[in-house]
């Protein structure tokens, strides 16, 4: 009996996105990365919001305030950025990653340079737009719905 397409494509989803998780967990911790990979990316977070408030790194992660503070707690403990209130208005909280934090990235982009470009050649993903063109729709469509 062959598998409804809804099926295979919740399957694949699933699939994919647990072994990349998988195999950035463990070529970071390879590398000397003891964080988890919510931590990691919570700093990616912080590091593409722009400004680098609370609500707005919990809005990029579609977390609540609360969840954030939860793991930003952690990440200061760790030495991983710290916080500051704005002078002005004492309710909103600034936050910024430390060098340690941005020595972090550097890795997790490097793990995700060296990924893209073995997909891109391993599997001659240049000539290959359609399938590239339907990773965006499913990017786009995640975008938008949730």
């Amino acid at each position: 009996m062959a598998l409804k397409p809804k099926k295979v494509i919740n399957e694949l989803l699933v699939e994919v996105f647990n072994q990349i998780l998988n195999i950035e967990q463990q070529k970071l911790h390879d590398m000397g990365v003891s964080l988890s990979m919510n931590e990691v990316h919570v700093l990616e977070a912080i590091e593409k919001v722009d400004p680098p408030t609370m609500s707005n790194i919990a809005r990029k992660l579609r977390v609540t305030v609360g969840t954030l503070t939860t793991a930003i707690n952690r990440l200061v403990e760790k030495g991983y950025c710290t916080r500051a209130s704005d002078q002005a208005d004492r309710r909103k909280v600034f936050v910024y990653l430390t060098h340690q934090a941005n020595e972090t990235l550097k890795k997790h982009d490097a793990f995700h340079d060296d990924m893209i470009n073995a997909i891109i050649e391993d599997l001659n993903l240049e000539e290959n737009t359609v399938l590239i063109e339907s990773l965006h729709k499913v990017s786009e469509y995640f975008k938008n719905k949730y």
